[in-house]
């Protein structure tokens, strides 16, 4: 041990005398170099200046690189300039192969959230890889009328504003109220999209209420009306009693109660109870006793008309075929045997039957044909139908008014808690009611097949493949879809009522068979004269509006042109991808199947990647009233605490919301949000995309991004800086005379290459850019840069030749690696590509693949055993 420690201390001293000779000799000329070296470094950020750029013109780079990454300054004029140039158009004369996705249209109600930016990136992506690629590339964008949505933003504008209803004003000032809204938001999310650099072809740019698109869905509603797939019918609807019309599926959320709970419901200055079971007697005839059955809903006993019980269960064998008597209108109701409904072993065996108000019910009263009654007005008052007693009582109300008269008959049982599923209207609040109505309804079941078909054919492939199973699920188990909506903004039914002369306008509607559909009203005038000739009548036109997914449903038709037979629809229907949110498979991209296959008669496109849906850092879902929603623009701009507070306090939330939103925003935000541009917010959402059906968003990891933008930067400004003013990258590469970490960092580029292009064409898109972040992290920035730099601080001459071949070799990197990032950072990559010198015969980015290298694909090189 002593040995070992006298070895280490002479070479100690020995090493000590070695440097202290060598700064003796040549310390002058090290510290010059050094010198040098430090000054290019150190630019003074006062000397750099970005030029201005005039919009629409290529833009204009300050003759030296900005020390630091600004995504603000690298971001600004690009976009115009691809614009003004053209970049994005498609042409339909193109004998490239097509590959066209359309933009799912955003909702015209407001601004862009992370949802969107998540939904733009990924397909800005996939559309600016295929146009590198030599593909006749066309994304068409287009904002969704978004009815029911749109018209309750504006109503409650109206309200705190004006104090003012829409019946206040009328339906034509409504309607104008409505175009102000849309032309206002409308512009703000066509500037959010060009702000997150989207690659859209705005000559093809639609909205779902314009001219072209109306003409359609009023041709698409008269072909299917007259192919027998449009019907009129009274049928039950989600009915919601504060916006006062039907709602879609879609529109209502599920609560799920475990037991009983006291809610607060629009409309109601009480907290109304939820989650129990609600046992009560009805008397029977003939002196027979009573029979027990239990509801949720105690209110719809005013409209029961039968009593159903199991055709084997013993206990109402006697029963079957009598009657018990409603203890406050008298009215009859026939106790019937239902083996499909009833369960003997669940509850008494016996079950209250309310055809007009429950879905199972209903079906029950088709097969035993009973009796329907509607015991509710539109605004969720109880109607003559419920009895006098309790007519005009809001239904809430009736249901303790009805417990009450109960107890008085002495027919009350008890109140037992319940697991209960509660729907609630997404954009209301309110307890939906399911109601029958008269409304209009298109049968899927035949379009239904056509979608299963497809897809099991694989001429529809759905990305992941796990929700192949949900698209089965729901469309053998379709129902028809009632397609009117009780609204003022939306595309009218193009239909016409026949009111014979003496009868009352009141009765309009009443008689469905009056009904004329036609695609004006003169062509609906001639078809009511052939069908009642020789008569007097009055037409009058639907005053409802279509389900606003009727017209989402034609939209890869009608961006094309369909009716009319256009270039576009020739040269790009069907379309290549649909790529949306997992969320809206049934409600919007299975009607797209149903709807193309049907009116266009063929797919509406190729394959469907459905995205994660996007929750803050706690997992929960994005609510305007939670006030976890982010604005894109917030992210790439930055943003203080007080101005997220102050865009919440200009929005819609009553005051609660807006008080439990602004705690959300303060637990979330409390330094803000810092500014992060446009690619870092990419790149982030794309890599979250891993993620099986739910991203967690958390801001930081954006902010990880931006710092790694400033990487990029500065691995560019290192290059510039060695590439030097007077380089021309070569016609061609000779890898075989480069030194060994040239080939190195070639052959991992050409690895880096192939798995993105391979990932990309599998919709793994998280893998791309994991592969192009590891290359340009791992090996170009931490190995190649470091590994070059003695070559290019070393001026012997015995270097030249190396040092030739690490400029050649860099510059392939940095050409090939900033085409990789371009799909998925266009802004910082633009920027960069265009500082890189360029051949005298380049073109614009036109191929991500290193086809001019062929020789580099599969090199793998060792010295002295090390890689």
């Amino acid at each position: 041990a002593r040995e070992k420690e006298e070895k280490k201390l002479k070479a100690k001293q020995k090493e000590t005398a070695r440097l202290q000779a060598q700064a003796t000799s040549d310390g002058p000329k090290k510290s010059e170099k050094k010198q040098k070296k430090k000054a290019a470094g150190d630019e003074n950020p006062e000397d750099f200046i970005d030029p201005e750029t005039p919009s629409g013109e290529k833009k204009s780079l300050a003759p030296q690189m900005a020390k630091q990454y600004s995504p603000s300054a690298v971001e600004k004029s690009w976009y115009s300039w691809w614009e003004s140039a053209g970049y994005f158009g498609a042409d339909p004369a193109s004998t490239k192969p097509p590959f066209v996705i359309v933009l799912p249209p955003p909702n015209v109600t407001g601004a862009l959230h992370i949802g969107h930016a998540l939904t733009v990136a990924i397909e800005d992506a996939m559309i600016r890889w295929r146009r590198m690629s030599g593909y006749n590339a066309l994304w068409v964008p287009g904002v969704d009328h978004a009815g029911i949505a749109t018209q309750v933003v504006v109503e409650k504008k109206l309200m705190r504003e004006r104090k003012l209803t829409r019946h206040d004003i009328g339906r034509d000032k409504f309607i104008s109220e409505v175009l102000k809204w849309k032309d206002q938001y409308g512009g703000t999310i066509l500037g959010q999209l060009r702000r997150l650099g989207a690659s859209l072809d705005w000559s093809r740019e639609c909205f779902t209420m314009d001219d072209q698109r109306s003409k359609a869905v009023t041709e698409a509603f008269v072909r299917l009306h007259k192919d027998g797939l449009i019907y009129r019918d009274y049928r039950l609807v989600n009915w919601d009693c504060t916006l006062l019309t039907a709602i879609s599926d879609i529109e209502v959320d599920h609560l799920e109660l475990k037991e009983e709970t006291m809610l607060k419901v629009p409309g109601y200055s009480s907290p109304v109870q939820f989650g129990v079971l609600i046992s009560f007697a009805y008397p029977l005839e003939e002196g027979l006793g009573e029979i027990i059955v239990a509801t949720t809903r105690i209110e719809t006993m005013l409209g029961d008309t039968a009593i159903a019980v199991h055709p084997e269960d013993k206990r109402y064998k006697h029963l079957h075929g009598k009657h018990a008597i409603h203890p406050f209108n008298g009215r009859k109701l026939k106790i019937i045997c239902d083996a499909v409904l009833v369960d003997p072993t669940f509850g008494t065996g016996a079950v209250k039957i309310t055809p007009a108000h429950d879905p199972n019910d209903f079906e029950v009263g088709k097969r035993h044909n009973l009796e329907f009654i509607n015991i509710f007005t539109d605004d969720g008052k109880i109607n003559s139908n419920g009895g006098a007693q309790f007519e005009g009582m809001a239904r809430f109300a009736a249901r303790v008014a009805v417990i009450d008269a109960l107890k008085e008959k002495g027919l009350y049982k008890d109140t037992k808690k319940n697991e209960m599923n509660l729907g609630i209207c997404s954009r209301s609040n309110d307890v939906v009611e399911p109601m029958i109505k008269p409304q209009w309804f298109v049968n899927c079941h035949t379009m239904a097949k056509a979608g299963l078909d497809a897809v099991r054919s694989k001429k529809i492939e759905i990305i992941p493949q796990q929700y192949e199973q949900d698209w089965y699920r729901w469309l053998e188990n379709i129902r028809d879809w009632c397609v009117s909506r009780q609204l003022w903004w939306g595309h009218r039914v193009p239909a016409w009522y026949v009111t014979l002369e003496d009868e009352q306008l009141n009765d309009l509607g009443s008689n469905n068979d009056r009904w004329i559909v036609a695609r004006n009203e003169c062509d609906a005038m001639l078809e009511a004269q052939k069908k009642y000739p020789g008569k007097k009548f009055q037409l009058n036109q639907d005053p409802d509006v279509l389900d606003t997914w009727f017209s989402s449903g034609l939209f890869p038709l009608t961006v094309l042109g369909w009716p009319d037979d256009t270039a576009d629809l020739r040269a790009f229907y069907p379309t290549s991808v649909l790529e949306t949110g997992l969320d809206i498979l049934f409600f919007w991209v299975a009607r797209m199947v149903m709807m193309g296959m049907q009116l266009g008669g063929d797919v509406p496109f190729q394959k469907v990647y459905l995205h994660p849906m996007i929750r803050d850092a706690h997992g929960r879902k994005m609510s305007k009233s939670l006030g976890n929603v982010v604005d894109p623009l917030e992210v790439i701009n930055g943003t203080t605490l007080e101005d997220l507070l102050k865009r919440l306090e200009e929005g819609n939330l009553d005051p609660n919301e807006l008080s439990v939103a602004r705690e959300g925003k303060k637990k979330d935000f409390p330094d803000g949000i810092a500014e992060c541009g446009t690619d870092a917010l990419r790149f982030a959402l794309i890599s979250y995309t891993s993620q099986s059906d739910k991203i967690n968003l958390d801001i930081k990891r954006v902010v990880g991004y931006r710092q790694w933008c400033n990487k990029l930067w500065n691995a560019i400004r290192f290059a510039m800086g060695k590439l030097g003013d007077h380089y021309a990258p070569p016609a061609t590469i000779v890898v075989s005379s480069m030194p060994p970490v040239c080939k190195w960092i070639l052959s991992v580029l050409n690895k880096a290459i192939g798995k993105t292009v391979t990932s990309l064409e599998a919709y793994k898109f998280a893998d791309a850019t994991s592969a192009i972040y590891s290359w340009w992290q791992y090996q170009l920035c931490d190995v190649f840069i470091e590994a070059v730099k003695p070559y290019f601080f070393n001026d012997s001459q015995e270097f030249d030749s190396a040092r030739a071949a690490c400029r050649d070799a860099l510059w392939v990197c940095l050409d090939n690696g900033l085409r990789l990032l371009h799909p998925f950072m266009p802004y910082v990559t633009e920027e960069l590509w265009q500082r890189l010198p360029q051949p005298k015969d380049s073109c614009r980015k036109t191929s991500i693949m290193i086809s001019e290298y062929p020789s580099v694909v599969k090199v793998i090189l060792m010295s002295n055993g090390r890689l």
